[in-house]
């Protein structure tokens, strides 16, 4: 059964098969990285390394039993109990429900390990698979993303809350602080 691990160094063979390997599948739905990514793979990646460990990110895997990525899923910009949430999964496990449980386990995470309360990511329009994956994870449209932010397409940008909205005193719930 796969499992979704906190990114370590040791992954890094495995990031980077998975990575050539679905290259064309990505690029179809999203902007490609480009080849200065590959040709660059472990500087980049011991930069991610860095940023989690400094708090900043905190970057996920979803192996298979043989080892194998199947997927990545990120929380990007960690701060004020907030995350951008980012993940792209293999083209052969595409369509099965893997990404949207995988972001739905990532949602208990991000609030249990890491105290966030609220996540947020952006999609392009053309790229509905994602779009469906975060509204079946819970998460709802707030507003046109910045072309820029996402490949210099137009897009929307979702978020979803993690805990539940403190109530108004006069409710019977508590004070916010």
């Amino acid at each position: 059964m796969p499992e979704l691990k906190r990114l370590q160094a040791g992954h890094a063979p495995a990031v980077l098969a998975f990575e050539l390997a679905n290259r064309a599948y990505f690029a179809a739905s999203i902007t490609d990285r480009g080849d200065a990514y590959f040709e660059h793979f472990t500087e980049r990646y011991d930069a991610l390394l860095a940023e989690q460990e400094a708090g900043i990110c905190a970057f996920h895997v979803l192996v298979a039993e043989d080892g194998s990525v199947l997927g990545r899923f990120n929380l990007v910009d960690i701060e004020d109990h907030s995350a951008e949430l980012g993940y792209r999964v293999a083209q052969h496990v595409a369509g099965r429900g893997v990404a949207t449980a995988t972001v739905l386990e990532l949602c208990r995470l991000a609030a249990d390990r890491h105290g966030l309360r609220t996540l947020r990511a952006a999609t392009a329009h053309r790229n509905v698979a994602s779009q469906k994956v975060l509204t079946k994870a819970g998460f709802v449209p707030v507003g046109p993303a910045d072309p820029a932010h996402i490949g210099g397409e137009p897009g929307t940008w979702y978020r979803r809350h993690l805990v539940p909205e403190d109530r108004h005193p006069w409710s019977g719930g508590r004070m916010p602080g």
